[in-house]
């Protein structure tokens, strides 16, 4: 990041992400904006969104000061200024990468994308491990030098697997918990008690081909376009607020493994956009929908 300088001296070289929405109203970004100047803040980035049909405002603003402030005192300050606007408020230190666990079972296409854009800096994320119900991912998990948590699920003791799986985030820190094909369904209790916390990768042809080989019945039917969709994931199997989807027309030359291959690639890319926004704070629920801002 490059410093801001202004007269006397003063550098604004920490930045913060302010994220909100509210019921419309007249006053909302001149609240915002008086908050931002009273403190000396300066406004890097902002975008805002009204959505027509729910009447709800959607904003977020990286903005920077001249050192770290305490994230707690910060939020308790502009709580005090926007309570009579009723605005869902959240502020996050832009420069302290958010800490993240994946879940993978046999498929490491969408893993390995992630732990290679991670790696070379593309994601503003640390991830603190890697959880499995097969054993298969560890020697790539290794690689990387992230911690691999082989928890297989027994029959009868799902609930106990998962446990094991908040436990990990719970030390790890973890705020974030993205299923990388991770070939579980979550139970109802994890999905509440992760709710906007954990997204999902899954090929575009649900729900009609739903169960075992896909990509062969998608053959059979001649299918032209496949794809890939990332969202929340919710008790509702597959069925939580998207953040990101891709499509890629294909013909009727390819055969089922390759329609197989292009897939992957379509779901390794899509995840790793949801992630990445998904840390940068651009994605905000909107009911069962989502703002995606660029």
């Amino acid at each position: 990041m490059i410093d801001v300088h202004f007269p006397g001296g003063r550098q604004l070289n920490h930045r913060y992400i302010l994220t909100l929405d509210c019921k419309d109203q007249p006053g909302i970004v001149s609240c915002v904006s008086g908050f931002f100047f009273k403190r000396g803040y300066n406004i890097e980035e902002s975008a805002q969104f009204r959505d027509p049909f729910s009447d709800r405002f959607f904003l977020r603003t990286v903005f920077a000061g001249s050192e770290a402030q305490v994230l707690e005192d910060l939020s308790a300050e502009l709580a005090e200024v926007s309570a009579p606007y009723d605005m869902v408020c959240s502020i996050r230190d832009a420069d302290k990468p958010m800490k993240v666990m994946i879940a993978v079972s046999k498929w490491g296409h969408c893993l390995t994308h992630l732990l290679a854009s991670w790696k070379r800096g593309a994601l503003p994320i640390d991830i603190v491990g890697v959880v499995s119900n097969h054993p298969d991912m560890a020697e790539l998990a290794g690689w990387y030098g992230i911690p691999y948590h082989y928890l297989p699920v027994e029959a009868g003791a799902k609930r106990e697997q998962e446990l094991q799986i908040l436990d990990l985030m719970s030390v790890g820190g973890a705020e974030l918990l993205v299923l990388a094909r991770y070939m579980q369904i979550l139970s109802a209790e994890m999905s509440e008690a992760l709710a906007g916390r954990a997204i999902n990768i899954h090929h575009s042809f649900l729900p009609g081909f739903k169960g075992a080989r896909p990509y062969e019945r998608a053959y059979e039917r001649g299918v032209k376009l496949i794809g890939a969709t990332a969202h929340y994931v919710t008790s509702d199997l597959d069925e939580g607020p998207i953040i990101e989807q891709a499509v890629e027309r294909v013909s009727h030359a390819l055969m089922p493994a390759q329609l197989i291959e292009t897939g992957r690639d379509i779901e390794s890319s899509v995840l790793t956009r949801a992630v990445r926004w998904h840390a940068e704070q651009r994605v905000l629920r909107n009911e069962g929908r989502t703002v995606v801002f660029s």
